[in-house]
């Protein structure tokens, strides 16, 4: 299973990135948060604090990860085409 689908490029989801260190990501529906934070540390190498989940109203599950205080969210965003 394809954790990470896409990631979320909204004005909101750059607002989310450099002020929260946080990043959205659309997400498989059966993904559950441990999956999802396993799989962006493995694919970004950074740590994440938190994860958090939600269904749109287009009935997709996006995911608001958040990262450690140590890890520069900017470059992870720009690598990313959010910015």
């Amino acid at each position: 299973m394809k954790v990470i689908k896409d990631v979320v490029r909204t004005e909101k989801a750059v607002q989310q990135a450099t002020i929260n260190r946080t990043i959205m990501f659309v997400v498989d529906m059966k993904a559950t948060k441990p999956e999802i934070k396993e799989e962006v540390e493995r694919v970004f190498k950074a740590k994440v604090k938190k994860v958090r989940t939600q269904i749109n109203f287009k009935g997709q599950k996006i995911a608001y990860v958040k990262f450690a205080e140590d890890v520069n969210v900017e470059d992870i965003a720009s690598s990313l085409n959010m910015a």
